[in-house]
């Protein structure tokens, strides 16, 4: 069965670095794009990055410039590096499966069809 298991969360300060991790199995992982989502308490979850089978990457405006995603095909991995974390980072994030071989729309969250458990960040002041 298809898992996506996110890891490397954490509480850090405004500044910092992180890195995210996605590992995933139960499919051909490199047969498919991969975004990462997030979710803020009492928003609505919003699209973060994407990257194609190929490589190419797709990010929302919020991050461009400070994050950037990346995937390893030979470890099933797709990461998602956050750099100058902002207070308004905060969230829980996701990483996601996309249903769809079109990379015009991979910052929508309906294109997806298999999520993570979500790992939480948490950017203090």
């Amino acid at each position: 069965q298809v898992q996506l298991v996110e890891s490397g969360g954490g509480l850090v300060q405004a500044g910092a670095s992180l890195r995210l991790s996605c590992a995933a199995s139960g499919f051909t992982f490199n047969s498919f794009h991969m975004g990462w989502f997030r979710q803020a308490p009492g928003k609505e979850r919003e699209f973060v990055a994407a990257i194609s089978r190929s490589g190419v990457t797709l990010y929302a405006e919020s991050v461009r410039g400070r994050f950037t995603i990346s995937r390893d095909n030979a470890k099933s991995t797709v990461y998602l590096q956050m750099n100058s974390l902002k207070t308004e980072d905060t969230a829980v994030y996701y990483c996601a499966r996309s249903r769809i071989l079109s990379t015009m729309l991979l910052n929508t969250g309906g294109n997806y069809d298999y999520w993570g458990q979500g790992t939480q960040v948490t950017v203090s002041s």
